[in-house]
C-alpha cells in the first residue's frame, strides 16, 4: 500500500471527481503551484496509484441496458483450470470485472449486455469453452447507487 500524504489524497480526490481538470485549477484546489502539482500527478501515475484516466459512460445510452453479476463455481481448483478460465474470459469484452472470491462462488463477474438474449449467447459461449460446476446470474433491475470516488481522508487533523 502506498503511503499518501494529505496533498496526494487531495489530488486523487479531485482527479477521481474530474480527470479533465486543468493542472492550474488542480494545483489551486490542492494548495500547490503548477509544477509541483504536475510532478506529484506524474509520480502517482508512475507508482501505479493512478492507473488511467477514463470517461464514465452510461451503459444504457450505448445499448448495454443489462448488467449481470455472474457467480461461477470452478469445475476444478487447479492452476491449469484457473489459467484456462482467465484466458477464456479475454474473449468476452462484455466482462467488465472478474473477482476471485473467498468461499462460494469462486468467481464473481460483472457483465454488461444489451439484453437477456445476449446473456444467453454469452452463457453458452463461455460454458462451451470452459467447464464450470455452476454458473448463476443475478440481473440488476435498478442501479440505486454507484460511485467512482474512493473515500479518502482529505482533511488534516
Amino acid at each position: 500500500m502506498q503511503s499518501l500524504d494529505l496533498i496526494d489524497r487531495k489530488i486523487l480526490s479531485e482527479l477521481m471527481r474530474d480527470a479533465t481538470v486543468p493542472i492550474a485549477r488542480l494545483a489551486h484546489r490542492v494548495g500547490l503551484s503548477q509544477t509541483p502539482c504536475w510532478n506529484r500527478v506524474q509520480k502517482l501515475q508512475a507508482q501505479g496509484v493512478i492507473r488511467g484516466r477514463v470517461a464514465l459512460v452510461d451503459e444504457a445510452q450505448i445499448g448495454l441496458a443489462l448488467t449481470a453479476f455472474v457467480e461461477i463455481i470452478a469445475a476444478a481448483h487447479t492452476p491449469e483450470w484457473h489459467e484456462r478460465f482467465l484466458q477464456a474470459l479475454t474473449l468476452f469484452p462484455q466482462v467488465m470485472e472478474v473477482n476471485r472470491m473467498a468461499g462460494d462462488p469462486d468467481y464473481l463477474l460483472r457483465v454488461v449486455l444489451p439484453d437477456t438474449a445476449a446473456y444467453d449467447r454469452f452463457y453458452r459461449a463461455l460454458t462451451d469453452d470452459i467447464p464450470v460446476q455452476r454458473m448463476t446470474a443475478r440481473f440488476v433491475m435498478e442501479r440505486v447507487h454507484s460511485a467512482t470516488v474512493y473515500p479518502l481522508n482529505v482533511t488534516s487533523h
